[in-house]
């Protein structure tokens, strides 16, 4: 080995692969999402004019298409998932975050699907043919039509609901050992209720707060619901944390650091780490503070326009050590579509990982995001945060040059990162 080369060795049965979430990918799907995408592709695409940057209109024309905003047969990885898988196994993943679809279960009210439970009991045997641990996600922040119909979160009922659904798919599929139940409810929250601006585009404090309060109660209700079924279940949670970073430590910056911290990070596994085995991370923001939020220096953006700021995963992972409970990152990932910053990314996040991992914090894997790409919700087809390309005329997969280095991580177990 070049003596200018370094090799990090992670855990010994460290977990590698990545996250998909079924509306994303799947397909076909009718929910609360697949209508309101109906409803608002038109005025997404009028504004697209508006909400975007120059180089952003230029390379992405699609975003001006209404039809960019409909999720219809996405990936069409419903009917594909055994193809997808090998290219899994063949990257040398070997776990797979997915999101079971309540619509396709619970179509109505009290009804359950056996042949949509079977198609999933299917998913599950045919990842774990291939060696690939899942990691099976609850709720992915959409709806069956039904319970949009009866107010969503809004209604203390739905927590009922959704306990049943996830009582009978979890009695279900009895191979799966890793729950998570909720998908980063805080951002589901924040938009759909404090900003409006997703389904079912309800501004109000209140309805935001009563929302939130619904989701812990019902995370609660739901880890101890699963436990009694099989004891043996790991069940967590998939958390958006932001790195807040206070900028030169100044006291008024590490006073908004402090409040950030404690309500967007801390608040909500405050209220649930008592039924917690595991947390989720997901991670995809860095805010600098200095007399404010968002002061960035931006001197590298994703096709989103976010910055990419790698390192901000160690401090998002030093501040959970708290909890005192093991950590799988089960979401980190870029827009890219030309390929050019994943590599670099991935590497630079996984050396962050790694100092995390030697600074006592107990990680135990790290799902990108995505392993597709996907319809990324208001913004449609466009961003491109895949492993895999995905050519949505043809459907056909090209796996990209970033996904075969991350691969050599995956077989290796190892980083090599150059001094």
């Amino acid at each position: 080995m070049n003596n200018k080369e370094k090799t990090l060795n992670f855990p010994q049965n460290f977990y590698w692969g990545a996250s998909t979430s079924a509306h994303q990918v799947e397909g076909g799907n009718i929910n609360d999402w697949s209508e309101w995408e109906k409803k608002n592709a038109e005025r997404l695409a009028g504004e697209a004019n508006n909400k975007w940057q120059n180089w952003q209109k230029e390379k992405f024309p699609e975003m001006f298409e209404p039809q960019n905003y409909i999720s219809g047969i996405a990936c069409d990885h419903y009917n594909r998932y055994k193809e997808d898988f090998d290219i899994a196994k063949s990257l040398n993943h070997n776990a797979h975050r997915l999101s079971i679809e309540w619509s396709r279960i619970e179509p109505e009210e009290g009804k359950f699907n056996e042949k949509e439970i079977e198609h999933y009991r299917n998913v599950i045997s045919s990842l774990k043919e291939r060696g690939i641990e899942p990691f099976v996600t609850l709720w992915h922040w959409t709806l069956p039509l039904w319970v949009r119909d009866n107010g969503g979160w809004e209604n203390k009922k739905t927590i009922d609901n959704f306990i049943q659904y996830a009582k009978k798919i979890s009695s279900e599929l009895k191979d799966v050992k890793f729950w998570i139940i909720f998908n980063e409810p805080e951002i589901y929250s924040t938009k759909s209720y404090l900003q409006g601006s997703w389904s079912p585009n309800k501004k109000s404090i209140i309805k935001y707060l009563n929302v939130g309060k619904n989701l812990i109660k019902a995370h609660i209700e739901t880890y101890l619901a699963l436990k009694s079924i099989n004891q043996n279940y790991n069940i967590g949670i998939a958390k958006n944390n932001i790195h807040f970073e206070d900028y030169k430590k100044k006291p008024i910056n590490r006073l908004f650091k402090k409040f950030a911290d404690n309500w967007w990070n801390f608040r909500f596994l405050g209220k649930i780490e008592k039924h917690l085995d595991f947390i989720g991370l997901n991670h995809y923001f860095h805010n600098r503070i200095n007399y404010g939020f968002n002061k960035n220096e931006n001197k590298i953006l994703n096709d989103l326009g976010w910055e990419i700021y790698p390192k901000s995963i160690y401090s998002v992972l030093v501040g959970l050590k708290k909890y005192n409970l093991p950590i799988y990152i089960t979401e980190n990932g870029l827009a890219d579509k030309d390929d050019k910053n994943r590599e670099w990314f991935i590497k630079e996040t996984l050396k962050n990982v790694f100092m995390a991992i030697k600074d006592g914090v107990d990680i135990r894997g790290y799902l990108y995001w995505s392993f597709l790409d996907n319809h990324e919700w208001d913004k449609g087809f466009w961003p491109r945060f895949g492993l895999v390309e995905i050519d949505y005329k043809t459907q056909e997969r090209k796996i990209r040059p970033s996904a075969k280095v991350y691969a050599e991580i995956c077989k290796n177990n190892e980083l090599i990162i150059k001094n």
